[in-house]
Formats: structure tokens, C-alpha cells, sequence
């Protein structure tokens, strides 16, 4: 998946609002998306549960990659 607002997350934020963590699992966080499944789960026994679809939905929507890997400098020109 590209970066903010690419067709990639727009559709994974898409597949997260009907099923959360969908969209999460589909840019390989399976973490994540195991957490907005089960958190999901969990909150719609107390009526909740749509508050989970819409937050996971934001999350996919505006997930970025990151630049550069964990300990790395970043290049300067």
C-alpha cells in the first residue's frame, strides 16, 4: 500500500468499516487487525461495536509506511 489517501487505503478502510481489522490484515498488520476483530467482538455484546467499525476504518484510512526501517539515519541531500 502507498501512503495516506491512495487507493490502497481507501480500499482497506472500506474493508475495515464492514469488517474491522479487514482492512488492517490486507496492509499486513495482522496485530492490528486481530485487535479491531476481537475489540469488535467484545464491544458489540454492549451495543459498541460500530464505534469499532469507524475506528478501524480512520486507522486503515490514514496508516502510512514508514520511511525508513527501525534504527536507521535518513539520508540527508
Amino acid at each position: 500500500m502507498a501512503g495516506r489517501g491512495s487507493t490502497g487505503n481507501v480500499i482497506a478502510a472500506l474493508c475495515s468499516f464492514f469488517a474491522p481489522g479487514l482492512g488492517q490484515l490486507l496492509q499486513g498488520r495482522v496485530f492490528a487487525a486481530l485487535c479491531f476483530f476481537v475489540a469488535s467482538g467484545v464491544l458489540w455484546f454492549f451495543m459498541l461495536g460500530w464505534l469499532v467499525h469507524l475506528v478501524a476504518a480512520i486507522d486503515a484510512a490514514v496508516w502510512t509506511r514508514r520511511a525508513t526501517a527501525v534504527g536507521a539515519v535518513p539520508q540527508v541531500d
